[in-house]
């Protein structure tokens, strides 16, 4: 409720913003994203990750990959990291842990099988293509 009070009256000032050219409004998102992103931990590599992030996206936007996958990863990977260690400390490094755990051997099944399913149409494709350029018969 207080966001809409305060934002009502500037929705004018809103509107006059979707005028600005959007070689303008590209560098300068770009540069407040930097800006922010450095002010929270006052580190350049912070910057750095950002920007090869950033590549990595539109080298996946440029294969037609979905970038979500992309954005998840980013977000959650410092948690992920951190809970993988903290297994791994638990274990004394035995990473055999996670297949011996009735759930987290489940999951882990689980995600092996999904990341086979993904994959292997894209393999069946690829090799497709190869007998059909290959002037091989394709079964």
């Amino acid at each position: 409720m207080r966001i809409f009070v305060l934002n009502l009256p500037l929705v004018g000032m809103w509107v006059q913003l979707l005028k600005v050219p959007y070689r303008w409004l590209f560098p300068s998102i770009i540069m407040f994203c930097a800006i922010g992103n450095y002010s929270i931990n006052n580190s350049a590599m912070d910057l750095y990750l950002c920007a090869i992030m950033g590549v990595l996206g539109y080298v996946l936007v440029k294969l037609e990959c979905p970038p979500a996958p992309l954005i998840l990863g980013f977000v959650l990977g410092p948690l992920m990291e951190e809970n993988l260690r903290r297994a791994m400390l638990i274990s004394r490094g035995d990473p055999a842990v996670f297949f011996t755990r009735p759930i987290s051997g489940t999951f882990m099944v689980l995600s092996i099988l999904l990341l086979i399913a993904f994959v292997l149409p894209s393999i069946r494709k690829k090799k497709q293509e190869a007998y059909v350029s290959g002037g091989g018969d394709a079964p």
